[in-house]
């Protein structure tokens, strides 16, 4: 048993700390009544998606999961990590072989050994999450008084848990709704999955969507009769409905307007109207902003006696399958009635028993199946035994996020039934070798057939990265019985992973992600082989994943952060002609998108635009939205802490390469940057703690006051454009200069963490005193009074950019005389060497004040030009770049791609039975597509290629040698009946048509394919490489010689 660390002390939402020690002998921070506190370090990235009100809310509750199975513990796993009170756990039924499959807390022995479901469970799901008390009920049946304990009932494996009798699910229904308790069904038979929810009569949504509510900068308000119309700055999209509610500030000429809400009708994406009511005037004089206002919205539940036999609307998941939800409604009646009848569930792919099931169902549905729902209710009887994971996965995660709305009144809940079907993971063929087997893996093999589970034990895929999808697809490959794996990651535990990364504990923090991830999923399927690295995959570590590393995988899955590396492993994947599971999570939106080789296009043939990058004129003098300030205050500690210290530490490190890369800079950037490493190791270079105090109230009065100054200088308040407009409108906000007050916590803020990170650059040992006294002492430092300076201030990029391109080159006397300033003795170079540390921004360490920095940085810039400051928790997620983040998606994307792997070792090449899928949880949305093709092209008239096609050449020698350009040349027009024009490999050309004198033409010819890209490319060809990457350029043999667009090629040279 590992042991667990020593107490420490977390900060938590308020500022305050808490510590308290469980019963089960770890020591955990605890809030006080587990309500009022919330644990940022823990919680911060489900902070972002729900907000501080709902996440207080969901400490207050409990939630009852009845049935431990598969879904059961998907569930609970997911609550439990989301943070509510208590869950209960309550089970009648004990482990099974077809449980184990997907039930990654069950072990061998507890089949054996006909252990209780839940008590498999216990105390596993208690380790997930020290704030959340985990129960488990012995009461033989579900009572009255547990039901209304719990805010919540979440009922899984109903035919088991409740009875094959539906009215005692009904009545169980009833008794719920009498005690105002939420009941959710979550259940899954084979490869088709339902949930259910009734929130009760008078149920209310707080919060949609969970969206940040909009602000756009509205350009004129105009009367138009008995409404007022309402435009747009600059045509940016409003993206309303008719029927929200907005208010608006700063716009002038119409008394009434402001401080009020207005119900809305869109009238197009730029404009809307309001009602004229209460407002006077017939036009709006400035141009000002609109903020969105969101109601409450109050929802109405049926019973679940009133859905069972006449369901409302059901949530679409496949427009292709407009039908399925009814179908499989029926279904899931039929199959307790057929278990009540045969005292069984249908045999695996036995066609009596589903002809006897199709029979119920048709009763139940009211009219004969017939076509397309007639072959999907065969197929829910041939795999209706079967749990698999991938399904479980995607219910027990979207029950999880239903229990939640439930609990909290945030986001959208599902009105009332939600059906999916992924019976296209079964094979094209009949599965005739399925059977009720005895072992860990019954489940796949009553689905699949006994031939598919043996396949499955020889795979060999892939995982890049074991962060919070890796280790969902981790557990779902270990329950799958994927052989073999090798995960990488480069990256340790943190504190904050542990709130969506559940294969890790809090004594795993500080260890590497893959080796604790890979320890973990071992023990839960012992057949399992995961091999854990390190590394990051890109061109440095081809050496490590080479040709034949490459070439031995089965298929890769993705589980990253970023798009960079998603499109590198994308690359990989078509060069070496493997399949590719992609993924990924934003807050409650998700995707997935299966690749394969030859059916489906690559992950890069489609690419999201790029987000829109701020102006540089916006972020330097006119902001607008706190976004811009806190953009400008990450550039701003970049620049103070980071770049000049970095710059510095590179001259120290090696004086002579410094000086030869800074003269080759381009345009003033020689000059701007030895005289930055001048002023910071010469000029400006503090003595002691007092000298960073006084710098730091030097960039105060730079940034709050002597810029806006300036600004206002050239631009005053009253300015007109050429057009006579007013200068400051729009999106242009007059700026006002501040004086700094020590009393004023910003201020405070702002001079206590500049100085002490100034300090820490220059490893200055700080004086000991208050934060308080620190600011006093500042507000002591004189400053020099502002005096206007004749300079001009671009108002456009364009004109800033002129204005950089016109600066030209640089003065090398200037330069030199900057580089003489610098010390350049050895001993005092290597002194201030191991002197100087640069800033690396580290935004979830909040002892180190670079938040602190950050949000005083951002909010004196927004008291500058009066735009509403942001608190700490979303100053750090816009400048952190902290993509939000909560379990219950990650573990819904992991199970949709993991069903796909299903259809990949299945060997279908149908590209109609794959699926993309995109889902956003908080409305909700989901959306099953077939993937695109990867586009074709032609050669030759009818010579087909796509992104999956290349010329394969193999240019190795009987004799050992190597084919010679000429000879690929002679390759190509006679086996090809192509024309070589041009040869090149990357950036350099190898061959041209063209190339002169002759003499160097005929030596090329006469080269090695890799001799000519050593020599002319002056390329190192590593040892772990066995084949070049060429593209050429082609024309046909007939006398019109027309150019051929032809795929690249794959020369093999040793």
């Amino acid at each position: 048993m590992s042991q667990s660390p020593p107490k420490k002390y977390r900060k938590t939402v308020n500022g305050k700390t808490a510590s308290q020690e469980n019963s089960n002998g770890h020591d955990h921070e605890m809030a006080t009544n587990g309500a009022e506190e919330i644990d940022e370090s823990l919680y911060s990235r489900q902070l972002y998606v729900l907000g501080a009100d709902a996440m207080k809310k969901m400490s207050k509750s409990s939630v009852l999961i009845a049935g431990l199975g598969p879904c059961g513990v998907e569930a609970a796993k997911n609550i439990i990590l989301g943070g509510v009170k208590k869950v209960t756990l309550w089970d009648n039924q004990n482990a099974s072989w077809f449980d184990m499959g997907a039930h990654y807390y069950m072990k061998e022995a507890d089949v054996t050994s006909s252990q209780n479901r839940a008590a498999c469970s216990f105390q596993q799901l208690k380790e997930l999450n020290p704030y959340v008390s985990v129960e488990i009920s012995d009461s033989p049946e579900l009572t009255e008084a547990m039901i209304t304990e719990h805010n919540v009932l979440l009922l899984t494996d109903t035919i088991n848990v409740v009875g094959q009798d539906e009215e005692k699910l009904l009545a169980l229904g009833d008794l719920c709704r009498a005690c105002n308790t939420s009941v959710i069904l979550a259940e899954a038979a084979g490869l088709a999955g339902r949930v259910f929810c009734d929130f009760g009569q008078n149920h209310t949504v707080v919060d949609k969507d969970g969206a940040e509510p909009k602000q756009v900068l509205i350009s004129s308000v105009v009367r138009d009769g008995d409404s007022f119309t309402v435009s747009c700055h600059d045509e940016v999209r409003h993206e309303l409905e008719t029927g929200e509610f907005v208010s608006f500030t700063e716009i002038q000429g119409l008394e009434g307007l402001l401080n009020r809400e207005f119900e809305i009708r869109v009238t197009g994406p730029f404009g809307f109207t309001i009602p004229a009511d209460g407002i006077t005037g017939e036009k709006s004089t400035t141009t000002g902003w609109l903020h969105q206002v969101k109601k409450p919205i109050n929802l109405s539940f049926n019973t679940l006696r009133q859905e069972m036999t006449s369901p409302s609307d059901f949530v679409l998941t496949d427009f292709g399958k407009f039908e399925r939800p009814a179908t499989y409604h029926a279904c899931f009646r039929a199959l307790a009635k057929f278990q009540a009848e045969a005292n069984d569930l249908p045999k695996p792919h036995d066609e009596a028993d589903a002809t006897k099931f199709i029979n119920l169902v048709n009763g139940i549905h009211g009219s004969e199946l017939d076509g397309a729902e007639k072959e999907a209710a065969k197929k829910f009887a041939f795999t209706a035994r079967a749990k698999l994971q991938p399904v479980s996965s995607a219910i027990g995660a979207i029950a999880a996020q239903e229990a939640v709305k439930a609990v909290s009144g945030k986001f959208s809940p599902i009105k009332q039934w939600w059906y999916v079907c992924l019976q296209e993971c079964l094979p094209s063929t009949p599965v005739t070798d399925a059977k009720v087997a005895d072992n860990r893996y019954a489940s796949q093999i009553a689905a699949f057939g006994q031939g598919f589970q043996d396949k499955m034990l020889k795979q060999k895929w892939f995982l890049v990265g074991s962060g919070a999808i890796g280790c969902e697809l981790l557990k779902n490959f270990a329950m799958m019985g994927l052989g073999n794996l090798i995960v990488t990651d480069m990256d340790t535990i943190e504190r904050s992973n542990l709130n969506r990364q559940f294969l890790f504990r809090s004594w795993d923090v500080g260890k590497h992600k893959a080796q604790a991830a890979a320890e973990v999923v071992m023990r839960m399927n012992p057949d399992m082989k995961v091999e854990a690295q390190n590394n990051r995959v890109g061109e440095d570590s081809q050496d490590i994943y080479n040709d034949e590393f490459m070439e031995s995988l089965d298929g890769v899955a993705n589980a990253l952060d970023n798009v960079d590396a998603r499109l590198y492993m994308d690359r990989r994947c078509v060069y070496y002609g493997k399949p590719l599971l992609e993924s990924g999570t934003l807050g409650t939106m998700g995707n997935t998108q299966i690749v394969v080789p030859r059916v489906t296009e690559s992950y890069g043939s489609s690419r999201d635009p790029p987000e829109k990058s701020i102006p540089i004129c916006t972020l330097k003098n006119f902001p607008n939205a706190i976004e811009h300030c806190l953009q400008w205050a990450r550039d701003n500690f970049e620049g103070l802490f980071t770049g000049q210290a970095g710059s510095a530490k590179q001259y120290l490190s090696d004086p002579a390469d410094f000086v030869a890369k800074t003269e080759k800079l381009p345009g003033n950037e020689p000059i701007t940057t030895a005289q930055g490493v001048v002023d910071f190791l010469i000029d400006q270079k503090p003595n002691d703690f007092n000298d960073c105090i006084e710098w730091a109230r030097h960039r105060f009065e730079e940034n709050y006051v002597t810029t806006i100054l300036q600004l206002l200088h050239n631009f005053p308040p009253d300015q007109k454009t050429s057009t006579g407009a007013p200068f400051w409108s729009g999106p242009k906000r007059c700026p006002k200069a501040l004086k700094f007050d020590p009393a004023d916590a910003t201020h405070r803020d702002y001079v206590v963490a500049a100085a002490y990170l100034r300090a820490e650059n220059y490893s200055i040992a700080p004086t000991k005193m208050s934060n308080d006294e620190l600011a006093k002492f500042a507000a002591g430092v004189k400053v020099a009074e502002f005096k206007p300076k004749q300079v001009k201030i671009a108002t456009t990029d364009a004109e800033a950019k002129a204005e950089a391109e016109a600066g030209g080159g640089f003065d090398g006397d200037q330069l030199n005389n900057l580089f003489a300033k610098l010390p350049s003795d050895a001993s005092k170079v290597a002194e201030l060497n191991s002197q100087i540390v640069p800033a690396d921004f580290e935004k979830d360490d909040d002892s180190n004040r670079h938040i602190d920095f950050i949000v005083a940085c951002s909010n004196l810039r927004a008291a500058n030009y009066g735009i509403e400051p942001a608190d700490r928790s979303k100053s750090k997620r816009i400048a952190g770049r902290i993509i939000p983040a909560i379990a219950t998606t990650t573990a819904l994307v992991a199970g949709l791609i993991s069903a796909e792997l299903y259809k990949i070792v299945n060997g279908i090449d149908d590209i109609e039975k794959y699926r993309n899928t995109f889902m956003n949880l908080a409305i909700p949305a989901f959306s099953f597509s077939e993937p695109m093709a990867p586009p074709k092209n032609t050669y030759l008239g009818d010579q087909h290629w796509t992104l999956w096609d290349r010329f394969d050449i193999d240019g190795r020698k009987e004799n050992g040698g190597e084919m010679t350009i000429g000879e690929l040349l002679d390759h190509f027009k006679n086996d090809r009946k192509l024309e070589v024009q041009m040869l090149s490999s990357g950036v350099t050309l190898l061959y041209s048509f063209f190339l002169n004198p002759p003499k160097k033409k005929q030596d090329r010819l006469a080269m090695t394919v890799s001799e000519a890209v050593k020599t002319v490319g002056k390329k190192e060809i590593g040892a772990h490489e066995r084949y070049l990457v060429l593209d050429v350029c082609c024309n046909d043999l007939t006398e019109a010689e027309e150019d051929q667009d032809v795929p690249y090629v794959r020369y093999r040279f040793r």
